[in-house]
């Protein structure tokens, strides 16, 4: 079954350019030309992707991300497309929830390897149990986190992050090992991105059960989910 890409851009040609390279290397595309419109689409499609520009009319592209962040199970993997390059508008939105960030220009083998890795994150596994530890359930095949029995929503690198650290509790990963693992690409040397990522899952782990402390940094290492 192909796999299908909503692109958001209001510059007609460059969305017109990205759907060129993404049917070429067999991706169904939707397109929508505002932030508006695409939430509009999104209430009748579930995309397996969605590839955003920030500045869009009506609608910016970080409110879009942030409605889709807001809904629960909404952790359809998002990736900004923008001219912006500085480091600060980067790390707002890898903590608004987006999953990659390209800057515009973009290279059509950038995009296409980008959106390779992201969806590679999203392929679901061979069915499994619940996996426990303390008072988190993680269900894989259901992409669903429970903490003290309620429903937790997280991004998709979010659950893969603690999917990752649920399998081996107490085992401490590198930050090298769990890009690897959760991004299933090469190490780049980006442990800005993996902390950011750890933080917010720690945040929303902590604001779910304040008493209790669940993914402990390593000094020097990496991170472990603390297992008592």
């Amino acid at each position: 079954m192909r796999q299908s890409i909503l692109v958001i851009e209001d510059d007609s040609d460059i969305n017109d350019l990205l759907k060129r390279i993404l049917t070429g290397a067999g991706y169904d595309v939707l397109q929508s030309y505002s932030g508006t419109e695409a939430l509009l689409l999104l209430k009748t499609a579930t995309p397996d992707l969605i590839l955003s520009d920030l500045m869009l009319p009506g609608m910016s592209g970080e409110q879009v991300l942030a409605k889709l962040r807001g809904e629960p199970g909404s952790d359809i993997p998002v990736i900004i497309l923008s001219a912006k390059d500085g480091i600060t508008d980067k790390v707002g939105l890898l903590d608004g929830g987006a999953d990659d960030y390209i800057t515009k220009p973009f290279a059509p083998d950038e995009v296409l390897a980008r959106v390779r890795v992201v969806l590679r994150r999203r392929k679901k596994s061979a069915p499994e149990e619940a996996l426990v530890c303390k008072n988190i359930a993680v269900y894989p095949e259901l992409r669903r986190v429970e903490v003290c029995g309620q429903e937790l929503t997280l991004t998709a690198i979010e659950f893969d992050l603690l999917l990752t650290l649920m399998r081996s509790p107490g085992k401490v990963f590198s930050r090298e090992r769990l890009y690897e693992e959760v991004w299933k690409d090469g190490y780049y040397g980006t442990d800005h991105t993996v902390n950011v990522h750890v933080s917010n899952l720690r945040k929303k782990l902590k604001e779910a059960n304040p008493d209790e402390e669940y993914i402990q940094s390593v000094y020097g290492i990496g991170f472990r989910l603390v297992k008592s």
